[in-house]
C-alpha cells in the first residue's frame, strides 16, 4: 500500500478550515482539562491511535493525572471524575455514537450542570474531534 498523504499536504484549504474550528474552540470557555478529556475519550471510541497519543501527551503536559487518563475508558466505574466531567463524557459518547441518538436525560443533565453555552462548546469540541479522528484514521496517521 502506498503512503497516504496528510490533509495539510493535499488540501491546505481544507486543513485551514479545520484549524479555524480549532481556533474557535481555543477562544471558547472550554477548559484545557475538559477539552483533553473529550479528545481522549472520543479517540478511544473511534480507535484513532495518532490522536490518542497526541492528546494523552497534551493532557499530561497540562497537569492531568495519569490515573484519570488510564481509567477514562471506564469513567462510569470510578469516582475520579466530577459531576460536570461525567456530564461532558456522557454527552461526548452520545454524540460520537450518534446512531443511538442523544437522550433527553444526557442532554438535560449537561445543560443543568454546565449551562447552555458551555454545553454548546462541548458539543462543538466533540464534533471537531470526531472530524479529526476521521481524517487521522482515513489518512492512516500513526503515533510519532
Amino acid at each position: 500500500m502506498s503512503k497516504r498523504k496528510i490533509l495539510r499536504e493535499v488540501d491546505p484549504k481544507a486543513f485551514n478550515t479545520m484549524m479555524a474550528f480549532e481556533r474557535y474552540l481555543a477562544e471558547s470557555s472550554l477548559t484545557k482539562t475538559h477539552a483533553e478529556l473529550i479528545k481522549i475519550r472520543i479517540s478511544q471510541i473511534n480507535g484513532c491511535a495518532y490522536c490518542l497519543d497526541k492528546h494523552i501527551k497534551d493532557a499530561l503536559s497540562y497537569g492531568e493525572r495519569g490515573q484519570r487518563i488510564h481509567l477514562l475508558a471506564v469513567w462510569r466505574d470510578t469516582d475520579f471524575f466530577t459531576a460536570e466531567e461525567q456530564a461532558i463524557l456522557a454527552l461526548a459518547e452520545a454524540i460520537t455514537l450518534i446512531s443511538t441518538g442523544v437522550s433527553d436525560a444526557v442532554y438535560d443533565n449537561a445543560i443543568n450542570l454546565l449551562g447552555q453555552q458551555y454545553t454548546t462548546e462541548v458539543m462543538m469540541a466533540v464534533i471537531a474531534m470526531n472530524a479529526w479522528n476521521r481524517v487521522g484514521i482515513t489518512t492512516d496517521r500513526k503515533p510519532e
